[in-house]
């Protein structure tokens, strides 16, 4: 039984990224995990990722660049004002513009880049650098 998808998915991305694995799949295929994923891709840390098998809630597909030196859910899921985001980058990340947060919004799953533009506070979900 899992008891924290997002977390099994960001984990098999790390160990795919230290052994040098280009492709993995992974269950299940959720809405939120997807998004994470998508987040992921426009910032250039997968290459790209699908969605097969559709019977039995699904896998993802997903293609790793060489770009990922750590990732990982952040758990517990703070909320997080738009303030206080640098508070979060300094706690997760190695270095000032070297990396993100990810977080989700009420416009949706995004970096702690686009929130601060936008002005949005959240829970944070995961980090990757």
């Amino acid at each position: 039984m899992r008891h924290d998808p997002l977390n099994d998915i960001i984990n098999s991305i790390k160990s795919a990224s230290r052994t040098g694995n280009r492709t993995i799949e992974a269950e299940p295929a959720a809405r939120l995990i997807g998004r994470v994923l998508k987040v992921m891709q426009d910032y250039n840390y997968l290459k790209g990722f699908e969605v097969v098998d559709e019977s039995k809630g699904g896998k993802f597909k997903i293609v790793l660049s060489d770009t990922i030196n750590n990732c990982g859910v952040i758990k517990p899921r703070f909320p997080v004002k738009n303030s206080l985001l640098g508070k979060y980058e300094a706690r997760y990340l190695p270095a000032q513009d070297f990396g993100i947060l990810i977080l989700t919004t009420t416009k949706g799953v995004m970096s702690h880049i686009e929130a601060r533009k936008q002005g949005l506070g959240g829970r944070l979900l995961a980090f990757v650098y």
